[in-house]
């Protein structure tokens, strides 16, 4: 089934949700393992190492240093990986806002 594409449609129909906790981003030096009592929301292979969204008390109770304090919201929408300018207009509201956005964003089922 393919998703949305009409920015007009995907606006009307998403329903944000806030996820409960706090996240932060944790980015471990190349080669390092991810800590197998971690269970990371996302996960980013980088030049500079593997970056980490994981809830914040994980990283604390496995001892990294986690940055960027942040709620997660999903907004709940069956876009197509096609679809131009939902994110922009997404951004643009919360950066209105005052809110930062960190680019690293992804579609969660």
């Amino acid at each position: 089934m393919s998703g949305e594409t009409d920015l007009k449609k995907l606006l009307a129909t998403m329903t944000p949700q806030l996820l409960a906790g706090i996240h932060v981003f944790v980015t471990l030096p190349p080669g390092v393992p991810v800590p197998a009592r971690l269970d990371p929301v996302m996960l980013f292979r980088e030049r500079e190492g593997t970056t980490l969204i994981v809830h914040e008390d994980q990283a604390r109770a496995a001892g990294l240093d986690g940055v960027f304090p942040s709620r997660m919201i999903t907004l709940n929408v069956h876009s197509s990986l096609e679809a131009v300018g939902f994110l922009a207009a997404i951004t643009t509201r919360l950066a209105s806002a005052g809110m930062g956005v960190n680019p690293r964003l992804g579609l969660l089922p």
